[in-house]
């Protein structure tokens, strides 16, 4: 049987991308973590919705969005401060509350 080459992922990413701390590896690893971000709050909304037993129509009855905008807020897209708070809002949270580490705390509403 043949041997496989296999190339680690992090050459890869120093090829195509640059080495760490070069402006275009810097710029992808940005987008990377802001879209797991946006992942992880609509997986939140998503996961409270299925608690409260609604479906994504009732939801966006709730929120006045569309079924298929509801869809893209928990698929992570078309995120925007006000969609969230108008999602949460939606499904009941009364409060809510960044803690910004050794800056403390903000409330949002």
């Amino acid at each position: 049987m043949a041997q496989m080459n296999l190339t680690p992922f992090e050459d890869l990413l120093d090829e195509f991308y640059g080495k760490a701390g070069s402006p275009r590896r810097d710029e992808l690893e940005k987008n990377v973590e802001d879209a797991l971000h946006a992942y992880r709050i609509g997986e939140a909304i998503k996961a409270a919705r299925k608690r409260e037993n609604l479906t994504q129509e009732e939801l966006g009855e709730r929120m006045g969005i569309r079924k298929s905008q509801v869809s893209r807020i928990e698929n992570g897209k078309n995120m925007t401060f006000a969609t969230i708070e108008k999602a949460f809002k939606a499904l009941g949270a009364k409060t809510a509350t960044i803690d910004f580490g050794k800056f403390g705390k903000i409330a949002l509403w």
